[in-house]
């Protein structure tokens, strides 16, 4: 018999923030066709933080109600008059990048003590095609997550290379594939290679605690420049 009892959603807070904002433009406060507040205004305005408030600003442009003009600020788009509450479109971009520095700061520790020069060559490797797709104008994402999973392989522990690659993986949902677009870019990409260079002189120093804050540093940067308060 079917079970007449459905599993609950639970809400994450951009889904939240984005109904909230939803309500505003079904209720006149903003019009089709004019911008919204000031990201500052309309964060405080909501009584939410900066990075939160922009993931439901993403999240109602993959609906069609906004349209985010670099520059210029968030517009509210012609028949953006939509009255469901918004689905999951995956994972804060922000909590999937808290997890992984929580995660892969750990797995790192491991991988000091566990470091060869195969390893090292392997690392090494990622981080050279990574430059050369860089140069060539190219997405280097692929060599960039197998830096990642190279490093959680040296490790050692067949669980923690699992959850490196599934959050690694969760940049590829629908609000986080969409941040990446609005962020990345070939100068971003670049900073992003420096701060791989300095996780690999670290690990090859045999430096955990040098490692880890290497790699913490490196995935804050890279949520900040995903949807930070800058």
């Amino acid at each position: 018999m079917t079970s007449l009892v459905k599993p609950v959603e639970t809400r994450r807070l951009y889904q939240s923030i984005a109904d909230q904002i939803n309500t505003l433009i079904r209720h006149g406060s903003f019009q089709a066709g004019t911008r919204l507040p000031p990201e500052r205004e309309l964060a405080q305005q909501l009584g939410v933080s900066r990075p939160s408030l922009r993931e439901a600003l993403i999240a109602l442009e993959i609906r069609g109600q906004v349209e985010i003009r670099m520059g210029s600020g968030v517009y509210v788009c012609d028949g953006g008059n939509e009255t469901s509450p918004l689905t999951a479109m995956g994972e804060s971009p922000t909590e999937l990048m808290q997890a992984r520095a929580a995660i892969e700061g750990s797995v790192i520790v491991l991988a000091c003590t566990r470091l060869t020069s195969d390893g090292t060559a392997k690392l090494q490797k990622s981080l050279d095609i990574m430059r050369e797709l860089i140069a060539a104008g190219r997405s280097p994402l692929e060599p960039d997550r197998q830096f990642h999973m190279t490093i959680a392989e040296i490790a050692g522990n067949s669980v923690l290379t699992r959850l490196v690659g599934e959050l690694f993986d969760g940049r590829n949902d629908p609000i986080a594939a969409k941040a990446s677009v609005l962020s990345e870019n070939i100068t971003t990409w670049g900073v992003a290679l420096s701060e791989h260079e300095r996780i690999l002189r670290s690990l090859e120093a045999r430096d955990p605690i040098a490692a880890q804050a290497a790699i913490r540093s490196h995935l804050k940067a890279s949520e900040e420049r995903w949807v930070g308060d800058a």
